[in-house]
Formats: C-alpha cells, sequence, structure tokens
C-alpha cells in the first residue's frame, strides 16, 4: 500500500550537465518524493545454482523422459569446482562487486538425498551450495532457496524420468527437503536463507508423465514438515512461467505459503504488465511479496550457444523489467543467471567461468562486459531491504524511472533510455537530501571499452533548483547518494 509519511513542500535541486556544460532543453522531469514510501524491496540479483553433476538418468524405460542436452535449461555447471579456489575466490569476488542483495540459490533433492534416509553432505555439489551460502551470509544478501527438482529414482512414479516427476510419496519428500533445511539453519547455521520454493516451474518438472499433479499436497506436507522442527522459514509458490496470467481458482494454496513468486522470460508490454499488477495485487491483499525469481528475455536469442541473453540489449530488458516491476510493487528480482556454461540455453552468464569450445572451466574466471555492467549499475546501488520511494515522471515515454531509499537513508534512482535517440532529463529530489549525489552510467560503448571503470561523477549544486541530464540512446544511468569507486564492492546497507 502506497503511503504518504510526510507532506512538505521545501525543494533541494542540483544541477548538471553531461554535454560539458552545455544547456539541454529538458524533455521529461523526475521528481523524487523520498518520504513516500510506495513499497519495500527485499533486493536484486541473479539465480546462482549449485548442480554441476547431478546426471540425469536416460534410461529407455522411461515412457516419459527428457533426452536432450538442455532437459534441465541451463540451472547447472557454471560453477568452477570446488578444489578450483583461485576461480571461487574470482566468483566470490565479482558476486561482491556485484552486490547482490537476493539471490535465487538452486539445488536438486539428488544432491542431499540420493537414496531414501541417505543423507550426504558433504560431496562436490553440496560443498559449492555451502560456497555460495557462505558468500551470503558474509554479503548481506537474502537467499530464496530453491529445489529446481527431485531427480530421485526411489521416490518417481513408474515409468517417468525422475528428472520430471513429481514425488511418490509426498510425505518422504517433505521430510528429506525439511532435513536439508534443518541442516543447512540449525547445523550450518545459515541465517541468509528467507525463503524456500519446494520446486521449479511446475508442471514441467512435477508430473506423472501423461498427467499433472498438484503441488498443493506438497505445499501442505513441507509445511508441515518444517512445522514439526519448529522451523519457522517461509515457503513461496508457485514459481510458475512464463508470465501466467492470474486466475484466482488456481490459487488453492495461500495458506501454507508466505510469499508469492513467479518467471518472466519475455518484455514487459502494457498487456504483461497488468498481469504482473494482478500478481502483485493478489500478494499484497493477502499480506504477502510477490517475487520474480526468474527474469529474461527469449525474445532476444536462447538454446544452444545464442548469445542474446549476455548482450547489452538484455541487460536493457532486464532493467526495464526491474523499474516496471518497481512501480507495480514486486519485492525481489533475480536475474537468470549469475553462472552459466552458457552452452546449454543460451548465454545467460554474468561472468565467464566455461570454455564453451573445448568443454571445460576456465582457468582465469573473467567477466561479460556488456552483461556484468548492464546489471551491475542496479545492484552495486541497491541495499537489501530498501524502500521503493515515489517517482513521478513526465514527458518521453522512453525514458523509465524509479527510486529507492536504503535503511541507512540513502537515495537512488535508475534512469534508462529505451530511445534511440539522446533524452534531455530535468532531475529534482524534493526535501533535504544529504549532498553530494554521484552519477554513474552504462551504454554498450561504454562498457565493451577495456578501461570501462564504473565511476561516479560528483554532482555540483547549481542556482537552478534542478538537475539537467542529457541520457544517451539505450543507456542505463544510476543517480546515487553512494559514491562508489570502480574498485568497491556494491553496497550492502
Amino acid at each position: 500500500m502506497k503511503k504518504l509519511l510526510f507532506a512538505f513542500g521545501f525543494v533541494m535541486g542540483i544541477s548538471i550537465s553531461a554535454t560539458h556544460g552545455q544547456a539541454v532543453s529538458a524533455k521529461t522531469k523526475i521528481q523524487v518524493n523520498p518520504l513516500y514510501v510506495q513499497s519495500r524491496l527485499e533486493g536484486i540479483g541473479a539465480s546462482w545454482h549449485s548442480e554441476s553433476l547431478d546426471k540425469i538418468d536416460e534410461s529407455p524405460e522411461y515412457k516419459w523422459a527428457y533426452r536432450y542436452k538442455n532437459s534441465r535449461g541451463s540451472a547447472w555447471g557454471g560453477n568452477p569446482p570446488v578444489t578450483h579456489e583461485a576461480g571461487w575466490k574470482k566468483v566470490s569476488d565479482y558476486a561482491s562487486w556485484l552486490g547482490m542483495s537476493w539471490v535465487s540459490v538452486e539445488l536438486s533433492a539428488r544432491m542431499y538425498e540420493p537414496e531414501k534416509g541417505m543423507f550426504d553432505w558433504e560431496n562436490e555439489e553440496m560443498l559449492a551450495l555451502y560456497k555460495i551460502l557462505d558468500w551470503a551470509q558474509k554479503n548481506n544478501a537474502t537467499v530464496f532457496l530453491r529445489q529446481m527438482w527431485a531427480n530421485v529414482k526411489w521416490n518417481s512414479y513408474p515409468g517417468v524420468q525422475p528428472l520430471m516427476s513429481a514425488p511418490k510419496s509426498v510425505d518422504d519428500f517433505a521430510n528429506g527437503l525439511a532435513t536439508l533445511i534443518d541442516h543447512l539453519l540449525n547445523v550450518k547455521k545459515y541465517t541468509c536463507i528467507k525463503w524456500l520454493c519446494i520446486s521449479n516451474e511446475p508442471p514441467a518438472w512435477w508430473n506423472k508423465g501423461d498427467e499433472e499433479v498438484s503441488i498443493t499436497p506438497a505445499l501442505k506436507a513441507v509445511r508441515a514438515a518444517l512445522d514439526q522442527r519448529s522451523v519457522s522459514l517461509q515457503i513461496s509458490g508457485p514459481d510458475w512461467t512464463e508470465l501466467p496470467r492470474f486466475d484466482a481458482g488456481r490459487i488453492d494454496f495461500n495458506e501454507y505459503i508466505g510469499a508469492y513468486d513467479i518467471h518472466i522470460y519475455g518484455a514487459l508490454d502494457s498487456a504483461r504488465e497488468i498481469i504482473l499488477s494482478d500478481w502483485v495485487k493478489w500478494a499484497n491483499t493477502h499480506q504477502k511479496p510477490l517475487f520474480l525469481s526468474e527474469m529474461g528475455n527469449m525474445a532476444l536469442g536462447w538454446q544452444d550457444e545464442n548469445p542474446g541473453p549476455k548482450s547489452f540489449n538484455a541487460a536493457i530488458s532486464n532493467v526495464e523489467t526491474i523499474l516496471k516491476g518497481l512501480e507495480a510493487g514486486v519485492s525481489g528480482f533475480s536475474r537468470w543467471s549469475y553462472t552459466n556454461r552458457g552452452d546449454l540455453d543460451g548465454q545467460w552468464q554474468l561472468i565467464h567461468t566455461w570454455d564453451r569450445q573445448n568443454k571445460q572451466y576456465l582457468k582465469e574466471v573473467t567477466i561479460e562486459p556488456a552483461a556484468f555492467y548492464g546489471f551491475g549499475i542496479i545492484t552495486r546501488f541497491c541495499a537489501k531491504n530498501s524502500d521503493v520511494v515515489k517517482t513521478t515522471k513526465t514527458g518521453s515515454p522512453k525514458i523509465l524511472s524509479q527510486s529507492i531509499k536504503s535503511p541507512t537513508g540513502k537515495i537512488t534512482t535508475y534512469i534508462l533510455n529505451l530511445s534511440d535517440q539522446p533524452e534531455s532529463i530535468e532531475y529534482e529530489l524534493l526535501g533535504k537530501p544529504a549532498l553530494p549525489l554521484y552519477l554513474y552510467k552504462a551504454s554498450e560503448a561504454e562498457v565493451t571499452q577495456p578501461d570501462y571503470k564504473m565511476e561516479g561523477q560528483k554532482m555540483v549544486l547549481q542556482e537552478s533548483g534542478v538537475l539537467s541530464i542529457q541520457i544517451p540512446a539505450r543507456s542505463i544511468y544510476s543517480l546515487s547518494q553512494y559514491k562508489l569507486r570502480h574498485k568497491d564492492p556494491g553496497v550492502k546497507r
């Protein structure tokens, strides 16, 4: 619910020009009211899977099976081996630079319970999971823990490949998952895990082959199994894709979950904005947040080694989704994905860990510049549990803008130019903001230069009372009270 916290009329303005002092005629006006809170944002980040050795059983005995190389999409194999300490340090350091504050962390049941009642806490994939959770714990990031699939034959329906099968025994499924959570929270002492999603994209990985199986009994059983262990971790659901139309008649699980989440893999046009708004309104009516637990734009390319997902156009699309999502009241965003092999379902990776030609892990982990910086210009300035504050924009429909206020009171305004032409902006920040502000810029021409640095340009107070900016075509700007040097990690609070 939007809430006006305090009314006031004082305006503190700042004026700069990105055209070396030349005056620009503003077409678009952006006004930010930092005391008018619209919603709470848990954070923004990217999906980070722990699966690597979790193989698919493709035995001919299965009547219903996935038998192609990207049967699991690209939710596996993007991390270096856990013994590659230098590689993991790079992976962790780049995650810290991005400052990801809300991260979907993926796993499978086969990792921890390959046979009924036989738990394995120290294998390669579990050790990778701990490394990811260690990073989140250290960097004050919220973890949305998501079991992608079970993939265990012992609890699959006859004739159905374990990868795609719903659990034959819901109770066994729930007890196994609750045992994992108890281990992570009470033995490993992770406090960063705030949400649990029990299955990725049902019914794709939750069926009996020729028959869909409702996930609701499993949500109920997992809730009961967690309660039995006095674990208060909240469940999120339904994790449906791809931006499904909202239908209250399909929601029979509200009492078992603490949050709603869905996936989006297309551009947010006006019709799809309505769908997203419907989901947010339903969730908020029930006092629950709505997350976009996977987001991307497959219209820009996917499958095999398609480079579309790591392009700057994809970065533009991600930011558009985030800004429109903030306007709608979305509480958390996870881009697909942080690590990724890039040869399974498209090049979704923000960092480069896998040699696609030679099919081996790289000795040196590097960034994918367009994707990395095009996403980092948003995540670096987004502290966990920020408030989304009122941002009023008039003028060009090609300009999108939203503003957030950190728990420590620092304001960041995001500005996206979707136009193929430069656009002029007049920016106004109401109240008495702590000065100065810093302007950070990302365009394809800039971020793909070898010497690119995301350094803030200090804003100079002018008598005009507004901040005048000319933003280049198809560019992303962040205007923030945070002063970050390029070598600094993203903000934590």
